[in-house]
């Protein structure tokens, strides 16, 4: 006969056990591949991160580099400048070389007969003359000459007054005139600022 076996354990209790060290395994293999997942999350995460940063460095080692290409290009037109200016007023200056000889000329063509002039002095368009003559009539007409000349206009007597050198009665006399401005010279371009 064979013999009879018994399971005196309960069924039901076995399962349970049998259940609960399942789950602790699932619950294990759960936590285990959620901390590989959670490591690898934070390994491409960190990774991006440092990319990122070098790009960011990257960018500004080049918006340092552009800079000081900008700061390079600024001076270049700075100095483009300068050295256009430097060339506008040597250019004027060509222009206005004979203005002086012209004005001389001008003043021995029209300066009458008993007026003698002490000093010639300019700025700019501005011409002031000082000197002597015989009568007022001579500077009256020194005035009307300097406004009929075609390079000076608006002559302006400022004072006229009378010495007496020895028996001779004199006018010392001073006034100013203007030097027309002539398109393209230093006088014409001071007029044009000033205006």
């Amino acid at each position: 006969m064979s013999a009879i076996r018994l399971n005196l354990l309960p069924h039901r209790e076995q399962r349970r056990v049998r259940l609960r060290r399942q789950f602790w395994v699932f619950a294990a293999g759960a936590l285990a591949i959620a901390l590989l997942v959670a490591v690898t999350v934070h390994g491409v995460l960190e990774t991006m991160f440092d990319a990122q940063a070098a790009r960011n460095e990257f960018l500004k080692q080049e918006i340092a580099r552009v800079d000081k290409q900008i700061e390079a290009v600024r001076r270049l037109r700075e100095d483009i400048d300068a050295l256009i200016a430097r060339k506008k007023i040597i250019e004027a200056l060509q222009t206005d070389r004979g203005q002086s000889v012209a004005i001389l000329d001008e003043l021995a063509r029209r300066v009458p007969d008993g007026v003698y002039l002490r000093s010639i002095r300019q700025e700019g368009r501005r011409v002031s003359l000082t000197g002597i003559a015989q009568t007022n009539a001579r500077v009256s007409s020194l005035m009307r000459n300097l406004e009929d000349s075609r390079i000076f206009e608006t002559p302006v007597l400022i004072e006229v007054r009378t010495a007496e050198r020895g028996a001779r009665r004199l006018a010392e006399f001073t006034m100013t005139t203007s030097v027309r401005a002539v398109p393209g010279s230093t006088v014409a371009a001071a007029a044009s600022v000033k205006g």
